[in-house]
């Protein structure tokens, strides 16, 4: 009898809300760094997975790129779609290497310089005011602040399925 009257007893509200929130409290700790690096660090297949390109690597000692996510909204048209656009930096003599989007890419010099090439064509050059397009999937064989002394940083507008990773380093 005395096991039944332990699972007969009737808990407070209190006590049932203090476990719930330090089970919640508890996922989160857990969960969120782990989700947080799916969001941001580049290369592990992450949703927004980093061109967002915050921290992509440097290479061979180059500065990184940084970013800001300015807005990512669900499409009227297609609720499984979302436009997600971004703020991208490169500091002088910054780099981005290679890789691929699983979105339609729209870009916007809004500072500076940029070369940039993707799989199958030449190196560009694009400067303030100017734009290029990148087609879901093609790969970005590399981008970069030529400039050893200017800063550049672009407008990255994102058009992809809901949980598409919108950088993936390859």
């Amino acid at each position: 009898m005395a096991s039944h009257a332990a699972a007969d007893a009737v808990v407070p509200a209190s006590t049932m809300q203090n476990a719930l929130f330090l089970l919640v409290a508890s996922a989160l700790v857990v969960l969120v760094p782990g989700l947080l690096g799916q969001l941001w660090v580049p290369g592990n297949g992450g949703i927004l997975d980093g061109t967002i390109c915050a921290a992509s690597s440097a290479q061979a000692g180059r500065p990184a790129t940084s970013s800001k996510v300015l807005g990512s909204d669900a499409l009227a048209a297609d609720p499984n779609k979302r436009v997600t656009s971004t703020e991208v930096t490169f500091p002088p003599n910054a780099f981005s290497p290679e890789h691929h989007h699983e979105a339609d890419l729209y870009v916007y010099v809004l500072e500076g310089t940029i070369r940039s090439q993707l799989g199958g064509q030449p190196i560009m050059t694009y400067t303030k005011g100017q734009s290029f397009f990148e087609p879901d999937g093609s790969v970005h064989l590399f981008a970069e602040n030529p400039s050893a002394s200017e800063p550049a940083k672009i407008l990255a507008v994102f058009v992809h399925k809901e949980g598409a990773r919108l950088v993936v380093y390859h």
